[in-house]
Protein backbone atom coordinates (compact mmCIF):
# COMPACT_ATOMS: atom_id res chain seq x y z
CA UNK A 1 0.00 0.00 0.00
CA UNK A 2 1.28 3.44 -1.37
CA UNK A 3 2.40 5.66 1.98
CA UNK A 4 1.02 9.32 1.33
CA UNK A 5 4.33 12.00 1.06
CA UNK A 6 4.29 14.21 3.66
CA UNK A 7 3.09 18.03 3.57
CA UNK A 8 5.67 20.26 5.13
CA UNK A 9 4.57 21.87 8.34
CA UNK A 10 6.46 25.55 7.11
CA UNK A 11 3.53 25.82 4.65
CA UNK A 12 0.74 25.98 7.03
CA UNK A 13 0.15 29.82 6.64
CA UNK A 14 -2.97 30.90 7.11
CA UNK A 15 -5.10 32.01 4.27
CA UNK A 16 -4.93 35.52 2.65
CA UNK A 17 -8.50 36.97 3.55
CA UNK A 18 -8.69 40.09 1.16
CA UNK A 19 -8.39 37.18 -1.49
CA UNK A 20 -11.78 35.69 -0.20
CA UNK A 21 -13.49 39.47 -0.15
CA UNK A 22 -12.46 39.36 -3.84
CA UNK A 23 -13.54 36.11 -4.47
CA UNK A 24 -17.27 36.41 -2.60
CA UNK A 25 -17.13 40.26 -4.52
CA UNK A 26 -16.65 38.59 -8.08
CA UNK A 27 -19.50 36.04 -7.25
CA UNK A 28 -21.70 38.63 -6.60
CA UNK A 29 -20.47 40.78 -9.95
CA UNK A 30 -21.31 37.82 -11.79
CA UNK A 31 -24.80 37.90 -10.74
CA UNK A 32 -25.05 41.48 -12.03
CA UNK A 33 -24.48 43.50 -8.99
CA UNK A 34 -22.27 46.43 -8.71
CA UNK A 35 -19.69 46.37 -6.24
CA UNK A 36 -17.44 49.09 -5.39
CA UNK A 37 -13.87 47.55 -4.81
CA UNK A 38 -12.39 48.43 -1.54
CA UNK A 39 -10.57 45.28 -0.47
CA UNK A 40 -7.34 45.53 -2.71
CA UNK A 41 -4.34 47.50 -2.35
CA UNK A 42 -3.64 47.97 -5.94
CA UNK A 43 -3.81 51.37 -8.30
CA UNK A 44 -7.05 51.38 -10.25
CA UNK A 45 -4.84 53.34 -12.96
CA UNK A 46 -2.62 51.53 -14.92
CA UNK A 47 1.02 51.99 -15.88
CA UNK A 48 1.85 54.98 -17.61
CA UNK A 49 1.54 54.99 -21.12
CA UNK A 50 5.11 56.45 -21.84
CA UNK A 51 6.38 53.62 -19.74
CA UNK A 52 4.70 50.94 -21.52
CA UNK A 53 5.47 52.10 -25.18
CA UNK A 54 9.57 51.35 -23.73
CA UNK A 55 8.31 47.95 -22.42
CA UNK A 56 6.57 47.28 -26.23
CA UNK A 57 10.10 48.62 -28.31
CA UNK A 58 11.98 46.17 -26.49
CA UNK A 59 9.73 43.32 -26.89
CA UNK A 60 10.06 44.32 -30.58
CA UNK A 61 13.59 44.56 -30.08
CA UNK A 62 13.94 41.26 -28.52
CA UNK A 63 15.38 42.17 -25.38
CA UNK A 64 13.83 39.18 -23.52
CA UNK A 65 16.73 37.22 -22.22
CA UNK A 66 18.36 37.25 -19.00
CA UNK A 67 19.77 40.08 -16.79
CA UNK A 68 22.57 39.84 -14.56
CA UNK A 69 20.91 38.35 -11.29
CA UNK A 70 21.24 41.74 -9.57
CA UNK A 71 19.44 43.44 -12.27
CA UNK A 72 20.39 46.16 -14.98
CA UNK A 73 22.74 48.51 -14.73
CA UNK A 74 20.93 51.31 -15.53
CA UNK A 75 17.85 50.92 -13.71
CA UNK A 76 20.23 50.29 -10.74
CA UNK A 77 21.81 53.59 -11.57
CA UNK A 78 18.35 55.43 -11.51
CA UNK A 79 17.54 54.26 -8.76
CA UNK A 80 20.41 55.62 -7.53
CA UNK A 81 20.30 58.53 -8.72
CA UNK A 82 16.53 58.71 -7.12
CA UNK A 83 17.80 58.88 -3.62
CA UNK A 84 20.34 61.78 -4.06
CA UNK A 85 17.08 63.48 -5.66
CA UNK A 86 14.44 62.55 -2.99
CA UNK A 87 16.32 62.26 -0.09
CA UNK A 88 19.89 64.06 -0.82
CA UNK A 89 21.55 60.75 -0.45
CA UNK A 90 24.78 59.83 -1.86
CA UNK A 91 24.09 55.74 -2.92
CA UNK A 92 25.85 53.48 -4.89
CA UNK A 93 23.97 52.12 -7.50
CA UNK A 94 26.25 48.58 -6.69
CA UNK A 95 24.10 48.84 -3.48
CA UNK A 96 20.85 48.86 -5.14
CA UNK A 97 19.46 45.19 -5.90
CA UNK A 98 16.36 44.84 -8.51
CA UNK A 99 13.99 42.22 -7.27
CA UNK A 100 10.81 40.24 -8.35
CA UNK A 101 8.57 42.57 -6.66
CA UNK A 102 9.18 43.66 -2.63
CA UNK A 103 7.70 40.03 -1.62
CA UNK A 104 11.27 38.18 -3.10
CA UNK A 105 13.08 41.41 -1.72
CA UNK A 106 11.54 40.44 1.75
CA UNK A 107 12.42 36.53 1.25
CA UNK A 108 16.40 37.73 0.46
CA UNK A 109 16.47 39.86 3.28
CA UNK A 110 15.34 37.49 5.58
CA UNK A 111 17.40 34.89 4.24
CA UNK A 112 20.45 37.14 4.25
CA UNK A 113 20.32 38.55 7.80
CA UNK A 114 18.77 36.16 9.89
CA UNK A 115 18.99 32.38 11.28
CA UNK A 116 16.70 30.17 11.91
CA UNK A 117 15.43 30.83 15.42
CA UNK A 118 16.31 34.84 15.04
CA UNK A 119 13.91 36.41 16.40
CA UNK A 120 12.62 40.15 14.10
CA UNK A 121 10.30 42.65 15.56
CA UNK A 122 7.39 43.58 13.81
CA UNK A 123 4.31 45.56 14.49
CA UNK A 124 0.49 44.80 15.33
CA UNK A 125 -1.32 45.96 13.11
CA UNK A 126 0.52 45.22 9.86
CA UNK A 127 1.29 43.68 6.78
CA UNK A 128 0.11 39.88 7.69
CA UNK A 129 2.80 38.65 4.79
CA UNK A 130 6.24 39.78 7.06
CA UNK A 131 5.10 37.13 9.98
CA UNK A 132 4.12 34.67 7.38
CA UNK A 133 6.90 34.38 5.36
CA UNK A 134 9.61 34.35 8.25
CA UNK A 135 7.88 31.56 9.62
CA UNK A 136 8.15 29.87 6.44
CA UNK A 137 11.52 30.47 6.57
CA UNK A 138 12.12 29.52 10.37
CA UNK A 139 12.26 32.67 11.62
CA UNK A 140 10.67 33.85 15.17
CA UNK A 141 8.69 37.00 14.73
CA UNK A 142 7.78 38.95 17.78
CA UNK A 143 4.64 40.92 17.45
CA UNK A 144 4.81 44.41 18.86
CA UNK A 145 1.28 46.39 19.11
CA UNK A 146 0.86 49.81 18.02
CA UNK A 147 -2.28 51.89 18.47
CA UNK A 148 -3.17 55.21 18.73
CA UNK A 149 -1.00 55.95 21.50
CA UNK A 150 1.94 55.53 19.54
CA UNK A 151 0.53 56.72 16.19
CA UNK A 152 0.20 52.98 14.62
CA UNK A 153 4.35 52.86 14.72
CA UNK A 154 6.54 51.59 17.11
CA UNK A 155 8.93 53.05 19.87
CA UNK A 156 12.42 53.00 20.79
CA UNK A 157 10.61 51.54 24.19
CA UNK A 158 9.51 48.32 22.42
CA UNK A 159 13.32 47.68 21.80
CA UNK A 160 14.31 47.70 25.02
CA UNK A 161 11.31 45.89 26.11
CA UNK A 162 12.32 42.79 23.67
CA UNK A 163 15.01 40.57 24.88
CA UNK A 164 17.57 39.10 21.54
CA UNK A 165 16.05 40.93 19.26
CA UNK A 166 18.11 40.26 16.12
CA UNK A 167 15.95 42.30 13.79
CA UNK A 168 13.31 44.99 13.65
CA UNK A 169 11.24 45.77 10.35
CA UNK A 170 9.04 48.91 10.18
CA UNK A 171 7.28 49.94 7.19
CA UNK A 172 6.07 54.08 6.45
CA UNK A 173 3.89 54.67 5.07
CA UNK A 174 2.07 51.18 6.62
CA UNK A 175 -0.02 49.10 5.52
CA UNK A 176 -2.92 48.81 6.27
CA UNK A 177 -2.96 52.14 8.55
CA UNK A 178 -1.35 54.51 6.10
CA UNK A 179 0.64 55.81 9.44
CA UNK A 180 4.03 57.50 8.47
CA UNK A 181 7.17 57.59 10.88
CA UNK A 182 7.86 60.62 12.05
CA UNK A 183 11.78 61.68 10.97
CA UNK A 184 12.56 62.27 14.35
CA UNK A 185 11.19 58.81 15.68
CA UNK A 186 13.08 57.04 12.78
CA UNK A 187 16.46 58.72 13.74
CA UNK A 188 15.68 57.06 17.13
CA UNK A 189 14.75 53.89 16.16
CA UNK A 190 17.78 53.87 13.25
CA UNK A 191 20.00 54.69 16.25
CA UNK A 192 18.67 51.93 18.83
CA UNK A 193 19.43 49.26 16.77
CA UNK A 194 22.63 51.03 15.35
CA UNK A 195 23.64 50.61 19.17
CA UNK A 196 21.79 47.20 20.07
CA UNK A 197 23.42 45.38 16.80
CA UNK A 198 19.71 44.93 15.81
CA UNK A 199 19.15 44.68 11.55
CA UNK A 200 16.53 47.60 10.48
CA UNK A 201 14.48 46.29 7.94
CA UNK A 202 12.28 49.58 6.34
CA UNK A 203 9.33 49.17 4.36
CA UNK A 204 9.37 51.80 2.07
CA UNK A 205 7.18 50.55 -0.80
CA UNK A 206 4.69 53.17 0.03
CA UNK A 207 6.99 56.15 -0.32
CA UNK A 208 6.09 59.75 -2.70
CA UNK A 209 2.41 58.63 -1.76
CA UNK A 210 2.02 60.87 1.20
CA UNK A 211 -0.64 63.52 1.79
CA UNK A 212 1.16 66.37 4.15
CA UNK A 213 5.38 65.53 4.54
CA UNK A 214 7.40 62.87 2.54
CA UNK A 215 7.99 59.84 4.38
CA UNK A 216 11.89 59.55 5.57
CA UNK A 217 13.63 56.88 4.91
CA UNK A 218 16.09 54.36 7.62
CA UNK A 219 18.54 54.65 5.06
CA UNK A 220 19.05 57.99 6.20
CA UNK A 221 19.96 57.55 9.80
CA UNK A 222 21.30 54.08 9.70
CA UNK A 223 23.88 52.78 7.31
CA UNK A 224 23.38 49.69 7.61
CA UNK A 225 19.42 49.30 7.28
CA UNK A 226 18.43 47.02 4.73
CA UNK A 227 15.29 49.21 2.64
CA UNK A 228 12.87 47.32 0.68
CA UNK A 229 10.45 49.31 -2.07
CA UNK A 230 8.86 47.80 -5.03
CA UNK A 231 7.11 49.64 -8.03
CA UNK A 232 3.82 48.35 -7.99
CA UNK A 233 2.35 50.89 -5.61
CA UNK A 234 3.48 54.91 -6.51
CA UNK A 235 4.64 53.64 -9.93
CA UNK A 236 1.53 51.77 -10.87
CA UNK A 237 3.09 48.48 -12.08
CA UNK A 238 1.53 45.63 -9.74
CA UNK A 239 1.71 42.84 -11.86
CA UNK A 240 4.90 43.66 -13.61
CA UNK A 241 6.38 42.01 -9.88
CA UNK A 242 9.54 44.43 -9.93
CA UNK A 243 10.85 45.95 -7.25
CA UNK A 244 14.43 47.18 -5.30
CA UNK A 245 16.56 46.93 -2.08
CA UNK A 246 19.84 49.14 -0.58
CA UNK A 247 21.37 46.94 1.13
CA UNK A 248 25.44 47.89 2.97
CA UNK A 249 27.78 46.57 0.87
CA UNK A 250 28.71 43.43 2.78
CA UNK A 251 25.12 41.90 2.20
CA UNK A 252 25.76 42.33 -1.84
CA UNK A 253 27.03 39.56 -2.61
CA UNK A 254 25.00 37.32 0.01
CA UNK A 255 21.80 38.38 -1.42
CA UNK A 256 23.23 38.09 -5.46
CA UNK A 257 24.19 34.37 -4.91
CA UNK A 258 20.49 33.55 -3.13
CA UNK A 259 19.37 35.07 -6.13
CA UNK A 260 20.86 33.65 -9.03
CA UNK A 261 19.81 30.45 -7.13
CA UNK A 262 16.59 31.56 -6.19
CA UNK A 263 14.97 33.49 -9.12
CA UNK A 264 18.34 34.20 -11.39
CA UNK A 265 17.36 36.98 -12.37
CA UNK A 266 14.59 39.84 -12.18
CA UNK A 267 12.38 39.30 -15.34
CA UNK A 268 13.98 42.07 -18.35
CA UNK A 269 10.71 43.88 -19.20
CA UNK A 270 9.10 44.84 -16.04
CA UNK A 271 13.22 46.48 -15.41
CA UNK A 272 12.64 48.22 -18.73
CA UNK A 273 9.28 49.43 -18.10
CA UNK A 274 10.15 50.30 -14.52
CA UNK A 275 13.43 52.81 -15.52
CA UNK A 276 10.92 54.48 -18.07
CA UNK A 277 8.27 55.13 -15.01
CA UNK A 278 11.09 57.66 -13.41
CA UNK A 279 10.27 60.00 -16.19
CA UNK A 280 6.40 59.85 -15.50
CA UNK A 281 6.63 61.12 -12.16
CA UNK A 282 4.04 64.43 -12.87
CA UNK A 283 1.52 61.90 -14.31
CA UNK A 284 2.07 59.92 -10.93
CA UNK A 285 2.24 62.46 -9.21
CA UNK A 286 -1.43 63.74 -10.09
CA UNK A 287 -2.23 60.21 -8.73
CA UNK A 288 -1.48 60.74 -5.51
CA UNK A 289 -3.42 63.73 -5.23
CA UNK A 290 -6.34 61.46 -6.56
CA UNK A 291 -5.78 59.00 -3.49
CA UNK A 292 -5.67 62.36 -1.09
CA UNK A 293 -8.79 63.22 -2.51
CA UNK A 294 -10.41 60.07 -1.89
CA UNK A 295 -9.12 59.69 1.77
CA UNK A 296 -11.51 62.83 2.51
CA UNK A 297 -14.40 61.61 0.99
CA UNK A 298 -14.31 58.37 2.52
CA UNK A 299 -13.16 59.71 6.26
CA UNK A 300 -15.90 62.14 5.96
CA UNK A 301 -19.23 59.79 5.01
CA UNK A 302 -17.19 57.22 8.10
CA UNK A 303 -17.36 60.24 10.21
CA UNK A 304 -20.98 61.36 9.30
CA UNK A 305 -22.09 57.56 10.05
CA UNK A 306 -20.69 57.68 13.66
CA UNK A 307 -17.13 56.09 13.09
CA UNK A 308 -14.91 57.78 15.74
CA UNK A 309 -11.66 56.32 15.63
CA UNK A 310 -9.16 55.54 12.25
CA UNK A 311 -5.78 55.61 12.03
CA UNK A 312 -3.97 57.92 11.27
CA UNK A 313 -4.19 58.15 6.68
CA UNK A 314 -0.60 60.18 6.10
CA UNK A 315 0.24 58.03 3.57
CA UNK A 316 -0.73 55.13 0.68
CA UNK A 317 -3.96 54.66 -0.29
CA UNK A 318 -5.86 52.89 3.20
CA UNK A 319 -8.22 53.67 6.13
CA UNK A 320 -8.02 51.60 8.92
CA UNK A 321 -11.27 52.47 10.79
CA UNK A 322 -11.87 51.23 14.39
CA UNK A 323 -16.14 49.69 13.62
CA UNK A 324 -16.50 48.15 16.91
CA UNK A 325 -19.86 50.55 17.25
CA UNK A 326 -21.02 48.57 14.76
CA UNK A 327 -19.85 45.00 15.16
CA UNK A 328 -17.37 42.65 17.03
CA UNK A 329 -16.85 40.55 14.28
CA UNK A 330 -15.16 42.64 11.38
CA UNK A 331 -15.22 39.49 9.28
CA UNK A 332 -18.86 38.74 9.40
CA UNK A 333 -19.56 42.63 9.00
CA UNK A 334 -17.33 42.78 6.00
CA UNK A 335 -19.75 40.15 4.13
CA UNK A 336 -22.66 42.06 5.57
CA UNK A 337 -21.45 45.53 4.08
CA UNK A 338 -20.51 43.39 0.59
CA UNK A 339 -24.17 41.92 0.33
CA UNK A 340 -25.90 44.82 1.85
CA UNK A 341 -23.90 47.83 0.47
CA UNK A 342 -22.44 46.52 -2.49
CA UNK A 343 -18.90 47.95 -0.66
CA UNK A 344 -16.03 45.06 -0.76
CA UNK A 345 -13.27 45.81 1.81
CA UNK A 346 -11.38 43.24 4.56
CA UNK A 347 -11.42 42.38 8.12
CA UNK A 348 -8.58 43.60 10.36
CA UNK A 349 -7.83 40.16 11.67
CA UNK A 350 -5.64 40.02 8.16
CA UNK A 351 -3.30 42.80 9.75
CA UNK A 352 -4.10 41.88 13.47
CA UNK A 353 -4.90 38.27 14.99
CA UNK A 354 -5.45 39.13 18.11
CA UNK A 355 -7.61 42.88 17.81
CA UNK A 356 -8.86 43.00 14.23
CA UNK A 357 -12.17 41.37 14.78
CA UNK A 358 -12.89 45.47 16.02
CA UNK A 359 -11.42 47.36 12.45
CA UNK A 360 -11.87 47.25 8.95
CA UNK A 361 -9.03 48.09 5.92
CA UNK A 362 -10.72 50.51 3.45
CA UNK A 363 -8.47 50.94 0.35
CA UNK A 364 -9.25 54.42 -1.31
CA UNK A 365 -7.24 53.20 -4.71
CA UNK A 366 -10.24 53.24 -6.85
CA UNK A 367 -11.73 56.00 -8.96
CA UNK A 368 -12.81 59.33 -7.35
CA UNK A 369 -16.33 58.58 -8.96
CA UNK A 370 -16.37 55.13 -6.96
CA UNK A 371 -15.45 56.61 -3.80
CA UNK A 372 -18.40 58.79 -4.00
CA UNK A 373 -20.21 56.22 -5.04
CA UNK A 374 -18.90 54.13 -2.08
CA UNK A 375 -19.57 57.27 0.39
CA UNK A 376 -23.27 57.56 -0.47
CA UNK A 377 -23.57 53.53 0.25
CA UNK A 378 -21.93 53.70 3.83
CA UNK A 379 -24.26 56.62 4.81
CA UNK A 380 -27.29 54.76 3.70
CA UNK A 381 -26.59 51.39 5.03
CA UNK A 382 -24.13 52.22 8.14
CA UNK A 383 -25.98 53.59 10.14
CA UNK A 384 -28.44 50.84 10.81
CA UNK A 385 -25.99 48.72 11.99
CA UNK A 386 -24.88 50.61 14.52
CA UNK A 387 -24.54 48.15 18.25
Amino acid sequence: MAITPKISSRSDVPPFRVMDVMADAARLEAQGRHIIHMEVGEPGLPTPEEALARGRAAMEAGDTGYTLALGRDSLRERIARQYGEVYRLDIAPARIIITTGSSAAFTLAFLACFDEGDQVAISRPGYPAYGRIMKALGLAPLDIYTGPNTGFQPTEANLADADDLAGLLVASPSNPTGSVIHPDRMAVLGQACAERGIRLISDEIYHRMTFDAPAATALAVNDDAVIINSFSKYYCMTGWRIGWMVVPENLVRPIERLTQNFFISPPTISQVVAEATFDCEDVLDDRVDIYAANRDIIMSALADCGVENIAPADGAFYLYADMSAFTADSQQFCTDMLEGAGVAAVTGLDFDERDGHRFVRFSLAGSTADMEEAARRLRAWLPGQRL
